[in-house]
Formats: structure tokens, C-alpha cells, sequence
């Protein structure tokens, strides 16, 4: 994908990521952020598959991300048309050409139940939004489902009945590619069988009394499993976090190289055309030395901060058992291992994942230094692009006084 894409795809994701994060409602537990999150990784996944082209690819992964939007004002009723509306605003305001956004906007409502996809994106889309169907996790899934449609309904959904319905749509609901009948379908009914084998159990709170008073052994598994099922939502959370946060530094580092590099060239090509025409014309124009330096030392003070701000700096690039033991270093930085050998890496990382408090503090300090480093470009670049906003701003006027100074007849440096 080329980078103008990769720049809106970028700008997409922050957007969504705000609405989810500041106007969805936190009792929305199934149509959040991280199911969107799930949603676009299994589309990029199927996009490679199929080797789709760049247009596709971006439509796909636009629609992905807005699809749940219009979740937004705690309702699933008309959800598309306002996941459509908040697609169509942003995505003119990105001046994107109509066709892709009418794309977009197919792609989106192509999810409704029942799914009715007819295009490839489509139906990549709408197999990539049950995806979920088809995995280990369906079980937790489908309880946060449950979860958010009884706040939506504002009453308790019997368990026999959620059952039944899942039973049902299981039963009826088939994926649309060509990978997910080969790959997700088998999965998705070994899903199916076992939830059709699942006996019924009182769910009222006198029968789980009564279950725990004849039955604590049992009760307490049952209780082990719920714990299990919120500490996994917790992990996926924890992970999602770590993700999203990784992520959006990667991209902000980008975005400044991107900067320093404008700032490099604009003031090189200056610099290169005062070296090959102004300075031979000076000894005749000597009003404008004073302003040509100033504009040499402007540029060139822009440039040296720009530079700086893209300079790499590496660490030795070892460790050893004792720093590994103690949970000293941090082994997902290479600048930590680039000169260790294979062997003493892989047991380190080896210690490391047996590990997990070691592993979360790791991400934590990796993403704390991209911070840091990331604060130290962007202070450069302020620094940067300060230097050359006034000193060109200094340099035009030294240039209009020397003109002035001249008799505003001693003709063109570059003309002459």
C-alpha cells in the first residue's frame, strides 16, 4: 500500500478510535473497540490472501474500521446508516474520490443481518465481522454479546433462550469467501456441536444457592471458570492497549522522520542555490552579503536540528544472565541484543515469556523510551522549524534593506 493510503488509513484509525473511546458507552462490551480492532486485522489477513488490489484494500479497511461506528448512541437498530453517515462526513472531508466512498458505504451495509454481500470487499467484510464464530473464544464472545444486548433490551435474556438463538443462527448462517468456507465453516460447526450438547441450568440466584450449599466443589469450578473468562477479557484489554499505544508511536515517529526529511531537502536545494549563483555575484552586490549569510546561517541551522532529530542512536547491544535474572534489560529493544549471539537470545526471550509480570514490564518500559525518544525528535523539530520560520523571516527583510540600501537600481544577483 502506498504511503498517501497508509496516511489515510492512519488518520482513519485515530479518528474511529476517538469515537469509540470517548462517545461509545462503556456497557457496549461486544461492539467495541477491540471487536473493530479484530474485525480489520481479519480483513488485512484475507486482503493478502486474496492479493487484493490497492483500491480494494483501501476500501476494505476503511469499511472495516467504521462498520460498528453508528453503535455510537447505544443502539443496534439503523447502526449501518449512521456508521455510513460518520464514513461519508470524514471521508469528504478527506476529499476521497465518490466512487471509493460509495464503495465504502456498500461494503458497510452489506453487514446487515442477514448479510447480503455481493463484491469481493464485501464479502471479505461481512465474513470478517462474524469471524468470531470461528474461534477458540466464541464461548466469552458470545456472553459479552449477551451481556450488552440485556442493557440494550433493559431485562435479563434466560440462558436457554440465548442458547436456542445461537443454536439457530449458527445453524443458518453461512461465510461468504472461499477462504471462510474452507477455513472457518469446519470451526465454526465444531462450535455449533458443542453448544448443542450443553445441558440446561437454572440460572435463578435460590438454584445457584442451593448448587454451591450441595455442591461446593462444583460451584467453585463454575466460579473458577467465570473468573477465567474475566481474566481473559482483562488480557485481551491489556493486549489491545499495549497494541494500540505501540502503534500509535510507530506512526508518530514516521510522521516526524517525515517532517525532518521536508525540512532536510527545502533547505538543501536553498543552500545549493546560494553556493552556485549568489555567492560568484556577491563582490558585486555587497549590500547583500550581510542578508546571504543570514540566510546560509538559517538554513543550515534548520538542517543541523533536523538531522539531529533523525540521527540514530544504538546501545552496545549486550546482556547477560545476570541482567536477564535480575529483569534488568529489555529484550524487545534489538538495540539490547544486536551483538548477542542466537543462543543467548533465545534463552533470554525464553525467560522472558515464562515470565509475565517480566514481559508486561518490558512493553512498558519499550513503549516509556518510544516516548522518549519520540518527545526528543519532536522538540528538535520545533526547535527546527522555528529557526527557519524566523530566520527567513529576518533573512526577506535583510534582503528588502540591502535592496533599499542599494538604490533599488544594482539589478538581480541572479540575473547578472
Amino acid at each position: 500500500m502506498n504511503g498517501t493510503n497508509e496516511q489515510l488509513l492512519s488518520t482513519v484509525r485515530t479518528y474511529v478510535t476517538e469515537i469509540f473511546t470517548q462517545q461509545f458507552k462503556p456497557e457496549l462490551v461486544f461492539h467495541s473497540l477491540s471487536h473493530t480492532e479484530d474485525v480489520v486485522e481479519a480483513c488485512s489477513y484475507m486482503a493478502d490472501h486474496y492479493q487484493l488490489t490497492e483500491e480494494d484494500r483501501l476500501i476494505l479497511m476503511i469499511a472495516a474500521w467504521f462498520h460498528d461506528t453508528g453503535y455510537y448512541d447505544g443502539s443496534g437498530q439503523g447502526h449501518e446508516e449512521r456508521s455510513i453517515r460518520l464514513a461519508t462526513d470524514f471521508l469528504n472531508n478527506q476529499d476521497l474520490d465518490e466512487k471509493i466512498i460509495q464503495r465504502v458505504s456498500s461494503a458497510i451495509i452489506a453487514t446487515r443481518m442477514p448479510q447480503s454481500p455481493v463484491s469481493q470487499v464485501e464479502k471479505i467484510l461481512s465474513d470478517a465481522d462474524l469471524y468470531h464464530l470461528a474461534t477458540k473464544d466464541f464461548k466469552a464472545r458470545s456472553s459479552l454479546l449477551k451481556q450488552e444486548r440485556e442493557w440494550m433490551l433493559g431485562q435479563d435474556i434466560p440462558k436457554r433462550e440465548w442458547r436456542k438463538n445461537n443454536v439457530a443462527f449458527l445453524d443458518t448462517h453461512k461465510y461468504f469467501t472461499t477462504y471462510g468456507q474452507q477455513n472457518l465453516e469446519p470451526k465454526k460447526l465444531e462450535n455449533l456441536k458443542s453448544l448443542r450438547k450443553k445441558k440446561d441450568r437454572k440460572e435463578d440466584e435460590e438454584g445457584q444457592e442451593n448448587l454451591q450449599e450441595a455442591f461446593p466443589y462444583i460451584y467453585g469450578e463454575v466460579q473458577k471458570e467465570d473468573q477465567k473468562s474475566a481474566d481473559k477479557n482483562t488480557e485481551r484489554g491489556v493486549q489491545t492497549m499495549f497494541r494500540t499505544t505501540s502503534n500509535n508511536h510507530f506512526e508518530l515517529s514516521s510522521l516526524a522522520d517525515g517532517k525532518a526529511n521536508i525540512m532536510i531537502s527545502v533547505n538543501a536545494i536553498i543552500i545549493s542555490v546560494v553556493l552556485t549563483i549568489l555567492l560568484t555575484r556577491l563582490p558585486y552586490y555587497p549590500e547583500y552579503i550581510l542578508p546571504t549569510i543570514a540566510l546560509m546561517a538559517t538554513c543550515l541551522g534548520a538542517m543541523i536540528f533536523a538531522i539531529l532529530a533523525t540521527r540514530p542512536s544504538v546501545n552496545s547491544g549486550v546482556f547477560n544472565e545476570d541482567d536477564i535474572r535480575a529483569k534488568k534489560t529489555n529484550l524487545l529493544f534489538f538495540g539490547n541484543f544486536h551483538q548477542m549471539k542466537l543462543e543467548e537470545y533465545e534463552w533470554g526471550m525464553n525467560e522472558l515469556l515464562k515470565d509475565r509480570e517480566y514481559l508486561y514490564n518490558s512493553m512498558i518500559k519499550d513503549i516509556y523510551f518510544l516516548g522518549v525518544v519520540l518527545a526528543k525528535k519532536y522538540k528538535l523539530l520545533r526547535i527546527s522549524y522555528t529557526i527557519f520560520m524566523f530566520g527567513l523571516i529576518l533573512s526577506v527583510i535583510a534582503f528588502v534593506i540591502g535592496f533599499m540600501a542599494g538604490g533599488g537600481n544594482s539589478g538581480s544577483l541572479i540575473d547578472y
